[in-house]
């Protein structure tokens, strides 16, 4: 299956209004797939690295200098147990599968953009080819069960490394299409640009496209051609532009109170409840990629990420100046802003899709690009940590309440069961049905194996 060229003719886009980050989506390629378990990907990708170590993979013996003083609790399955910063999060473990064996090969990939690019594209990055987003793969493959929504969103897609979202060797109508929205709580947020340009009515709009029309007779390209898929993803942009029900998706403030109150009325949950909300409408894969803002409450919280090198434990701020390891702009991990709105967040959106029926054909994955050092540095913070780390799934199949894979005494390395991202990515493209003994072809006819490093991950297929 060869990408179609994604190229529209320049007289294609009069009148369209359409954001800078906004890309069309062509039909879906032929590939070969076998029965599937998911219909959807929800990914939420917790950029800078969550400590495992106080959350998911408490370690209560580890020497007390180092150890997390967030105490192991109980959770909704006898013998699994969280640290109190998961206290919503472990009244849903029986929907939970937890992954405590996941690690980078030598803890090579340590770093925040390069470990961004492995975890969005299952692959480590540097190869002699750009790997594109596992997102962009499947709505190439795929495409979009909602014709006038791309096949592949990231709410809100702003996040330190959101650069690193890669359509790689695929054609600009796959990359990812971008929300925006510095905080999704605010009652007049919308996605920008999202409709026809001041002045342009939609009838003279209308209009403009006939004259295309006629412009475009005689031309009867062929069947798979590069003019038709012109003429394909023309239709489909105008489609975007003037059908209602687009914008009417990201409409967030259509939802109840109750269920905003639910989700956290702050940044994160309202971007959670959108993630779900999407789903719903029937795109095929959705990334939540999301921080908290500064706001008058969070002073100094201007990077409110998991790269937590300084005062991990800090009631408040971090600090503000780069004065220690790197690690300001950000608050404490316990702090509601951290780990308590993304606690309530995740654990509303498990209950939620699951009451509505979504979890049953939505593999949800909660992921981060590495975990934190064992050790405690000198600024009471902790480091990159691409030896052991953890991340959740849940949904298509995946049984609840269970733990696989273990990390050792002190959480530092992988003791049973290791995985990699190129396992996750494999397992994605499992539960989708895709047949990864087939290959995707660049424009140059080069075949890709998709995952071809990785294997689907023993005890959640």
């Amino acid at each position: 299956m060869i990408p179609r060229t994604s190229r529209l003719q320049r007289r294609s886009f009069l009148g369209l209004g359409m954001a800078g980050g906004l890309a069309l989506w062509a039909d879906p390629l032929q590939a070969e797939l076998k029965p599937a378990r998911a219909k959807n990907i929800l990914l939420v990708y917790e950029q800078g690295g969550l400590s495992h170590l106080d959350t998911f993979d408490p370690k209560p013996t580890s020497p007390a200098e180092h150890r997390s003083p967030y105490q192991p609790i109980a959770t909704s399955v006898p013998g699994i147990q969280f640290t109190e910063l998961c206290k919503n999060i472990s009244r849903v473990a029986h929907k939970l599968s937890v992954v405590r064996s996941m690690y980078h090969k030598n803890g090579a990939v340590s770093g925040h953009p390069d470990g961004t690019r492995y975890a969005l594209s299952g692959e480590v990055p540097g190869g002699p080819l750009e790997m594109p987003d596992i997102g962009s793969i499947v709505s190439q493959v795929q495409g979009t069960a909602c014709q006038y929504l791309p096949g592949y969103i990231m709410v809100p897609g702003n996040h330190e490394q959101a650069a690193e979202a890669k359509n790689g060797f695929l054609p600009a109508a796959y990359k990812a299409f971008k929300t925006g929205g510095k905080d999704l709580s605010d009652a007049n947020w919308s996605v920008p640009n999202l409709g026809l340009m001041a002045g342009i009515r939609e009838d003279r709009f209308k209009n403009r496209r006939d004259l295309l029309s006629n412009l475009n007779i005689g031309l009867a390209p062929a069947v798979n051609s590069p003019d038709k898929t012109q003429v394909e993803l023309s239709n489909q942009a105008a489609d975007l532009l003037t059908n209602p029900k687009t914008q009417e998706a990201f409409r967030i403030q259509e939802e109840s109170d109750d269920l905003k109150e639910k989700y956290g009325r702050g940044h994160r949950g309202q971007c959670y409840l959108l993630g779900r909300r999407l789903i719903e409408r029937g795109v095929r894969f959705v990334t939540v990629d999301v921080r908290e803002p500064e706001t008058s409450v969070t002073p100094g919280g201007f990077n409110m990420n998991w790269d937590h090198h300084d005062l991990i434990y800090a009631d408040g701020s971090c600090g503000t100046i780069r004065n220690k390891a790197g690690g300001e702009g950000r608050y404490g991990i316990g702090h509601w802003v951290m780990m308590g709105s993304t606690d309530q967040a995740f654990a509303a959106l498990i209950e939620d899709m699951d009451e509505r029926g979504l979890l049953e054909e939505t593999l949800v994955i909660l992921a981060t690009e590495f975990g934190r050092t064992p050790r405690m540095n000198k600024f009471q913070g902790r480091d990159h940590w691409a030896h052991a780390y953890s991340h959740l799934f849940a949904g298509a199949g995946v049984p609840g309440g269970q733990v696989i894979g273990a990390s050792d005494r002190d959480g530092g390395f992988v003791a049973e069961k290791p995985f990699l991202p190129e396992d996750v990515a494999a397992t994605i493209y499992h539960k989708l049905g895709f047949d990864r003994e087939q290959p995707i072809y660049t424009s140059s006819n080069r075949p890709v194996f998709l995952a071809h490093g990785g294997k689907p991950i023993e005890g959640l297929v």
